[in-house]
């Protein structure tokens, strides 16, 4: 019997990408989220005394921005070798051998596979043999899975590889390849990287991505980790993942729809926000909080968002004893009023829904109407320029987004001074 670690996606080191313009942002345990779980994943080869680690490409978020970065996965690979534990890596596409222009020298138990073609390296003492080839360049579109060798006669085959999978990996298509090219080769294990949500694509043989270590920015939320596999003495084989991140990543979605009140919606965000504290076991929580729905606490929310912005952080610092982080809070909440009977008013109420809502449905009007804003993109800050969250005024469908966004803000301040009046 023998167990190995199968991780992927590590991306040492990645930059924050101005996370640091965030207001409370934990900048360090993000800056080094990445590194500690790096050692989880190491500490955790050690304790269950594993025959070999197998990192499946991206080890490395880009060229290393200083010899920092190396020295720390070296100081890594040292302990792993007094640990008597292999390690066995292939490039992707972000640590290509085109992108990493930095080497130092790795200690002895480090294998590195060769860019140019597919090498096999085979552990007599174990009866393991290991397939792989790396990237030589980040655009590698080419299928290295079909150059793979065959499977070694009497040895537990693994093939070790990063790569998008044909109706699996919703990412870039590097190094395509199909189930079938895989299943085809009579390996014993797919060691898979590139998809940073584990996926199991089979089970017989097991067919793993086992995604990335620790979540990087919210596109990346839930648990992330590594596979441990064990491989009994008939073949037998068991697949276990385990946690390694430090920082949890998470999606806070409150349904406030038939709130009266914004007061309602932030005891719905903390209900919300305790499942999740209690799902991260003590980790650090990265949150963002998305609350949606029709309701009256709308008119208020859109007349002070940044109050009650506040108000949820607050909530969450309260909450967490600190620590939670509210990375973001989008307010996506609606009038509760028919906005189709106000259509029908004969007053400037109804005219301006009715020339909203035309212009809305109207295509050429949309693509009009984005040519009169597209000069007013210079205009606006960085953070609405570039990003997730940026203001798209050349798009008529973005623009409709503005428009029907106005409407709701619009409605509730309108009515209400026609009430005071």
């Amino acid at each position: 019997m023998f167990k190995f670690v199968h991780a992927a996606d590590i991306h040492l080191d990645s930059p924050l990408r101005g996370l640091e313009r965030y207001e409370g942002a934990p900048v360090d345990q993000v800056r080094d989220a990445t590194r500690e779980a790096f050692r989880n994943l190491v500490g955790l080869a050690v304790d269950e005394k594993v025959e070999f680690v197998l990192i499946a490409g991206d080890l490395y978020d880009g060229d290393w921005r200083d010899y920092n970065t190396g020295l720390f996965f070296a100081a890594q690979m040292s302990r792993l070798r007094e640990a008597g534990i292999r390690v066995f890596i292939v490039a992707g596409n972000h640590d290509a051998a085109s992108r990493i222009s930095r080497d130092l020298r790795l200690p002895d138990n480090v294998h590195l596979f060769s860019t140019r073609e597919p090498e096999s390296q085979v552990l007599e003492d174990i009866g393991v043999a290991i397939h792989g080839q790396g990237f030589a360049a980040r655009a590698t579109t080419n299928n290295l899975a079909a150059g793979y060798p065959a499977a070694v006669p009497d040895c537990f085959n693994i093939g070790l590889l990063h790569t998008s999978v044909t109706g699996y990996a919703d990412h870039e298509p590097y190094a395509p390849c199909s189930l079938d090219d895989l299943l085809g080769k009579g390996y014993n294990y797919w060691a898979l990287g590139h998809v940073h949500n584990r996926q199991v694509l089979s089970e017989a043989p097991w067919t793993v991505f086992s995604g990335s270590a620790q979540g990087r920015n919210i596109r990346e939320t839930g648990t992330k980790g590594c596979t441990l596999v064990t491989v009994e003495d008939d073949g037998t084989v068991s697949v276990e993942h385990r946690d390694m991140d430090v920082l949890r990543w998470a999606l806070l979605e409150a349904d406030a729809t038939g709130c009266d009140a914004p007061e309602e919606i932030l005891e719905l965000v903390r209900s919300c926000l305790a499942s999740l504290l209690q799902e991260c076991d003590g980790r650090m929580l990265a949150c963002r909080v998305r609350i949606s729905g029709h309701c009256r606490a709308h008119r208020e929310l859109s007349a002070q968002p940044e109050r009650w912005t506040n108000e949820i952080r607050q909530l969450a610092t309260d909450e967490s004893g600190g620590s939670a982080w509210i990375e973001k809070v989008q307010l996506r909440t609606a009038t509760h009023i028919n906005v189709d009977e106000l259509a029908s008013r004969d007053d400037p109420i109804g005219d301006l829904v009715r020339s909203i809502t035309q212009v809305a449905s109207d295509a050429g009007q949309l693509a009009s109407l984005a040519d009169e804003l597209s000069p007013l993109r210079a205009r606006l800050p960085a953070e609405l320029r570039e990003g997730e969250d940026a203001l798209d005024l050349e798009s008529p469908n973005a623009v409709r987004e503005l428009l029907e966004a106005a409407q709701q803000l619009l409605i509730p301040r309108l009515l209400s001074r026609g009430e005071e009046q």
